[in-house]
């Protein structure tokens, strides 16, 4: 068993650098835009299945209440959520289209939409991006595995290079996590640094 837990435990860290050396800078260049939304009164919209839906709510919270900095709330919406609205659309229509009608609901040029998805394959978050591009959002992606089609289709994909769903969803709260902190820096702390 502990050799189990060191093995597991090797495996994450190596997978996080990784993706962490390789993506840095599109971390950071994410972190500026999602800024640059909330500076113009954008929102940023987050989505994904599964654990990367709770994921998406994880991050949507951290906006909306508060990462590590005590500061004003910022206007973050996980589309995972709203029961009602996701088992309509899922009855009335199909569940490929449950974040898609939001994003054409709530989202507005300028805002900023971040799908989570360990394959980058899952129809529901193709024909999101797919919403997202055509009502003027910008779109990121933290993807898995080879990236699948999101990788071609977000304006910034980052691609954890692994195929454990495990791992490369570490890695993608990891960045989240990033995210929070770089977005909370720009806003709040940056013009200190540089005064």
């Amino acid at each position: 068993m502990e050799r189990i837990i060191k093995d597991i435990l090797v495996e994450s860290i190596e997978v996080k650098e990784a993706f962490i050396r390789e993506q840095g800078a599109q971390i950071a260049a994410l972190a500026e835009k999602i800024a640059s939304a909330f500076t113009g009164d954008r929102k940023l919209l987050l989505c994904g299945n599964g654990g990367s839906a709770a994921d998406a709510q994880h991050l949507a919270a951290e906006f909306v209440n508060r990462f590590q900095l005590e500061r004003p709330p910022l206007p973050a919406l996980a589309l995972t959520t709203d029961t009602s609205v996701l088992t309509s659309i899922a009855n009335d229509y199909d569940f490929d289209q449950v974040f898609s009608k939001q994003v054409a609901a709530l989202g507005a040029a300028g805002d900023v939409l971040l799908v989570l998805t360990t394959s980058g394959r899952s129809k529901n978050i193709v024909k999101a991006v797919e919403a997202a591009r055509k009502a003027g959002l910008y779109t990121a992606a933290l993807l898995g595995g080879d990236g699948g089609e999101v990788r071609r289709m977000a304006d910034l994909a980052m691609v954890v290079k692994s195929k454990t769903t495990a791992r490369v969803q570490e890695a993608h709260i990891l960045a989240g996590h990033m995210l929070c902190h770089l977005v909370d820096y720009i806003l709040f702390q940056r013009h200190l640094n540089e005064s």
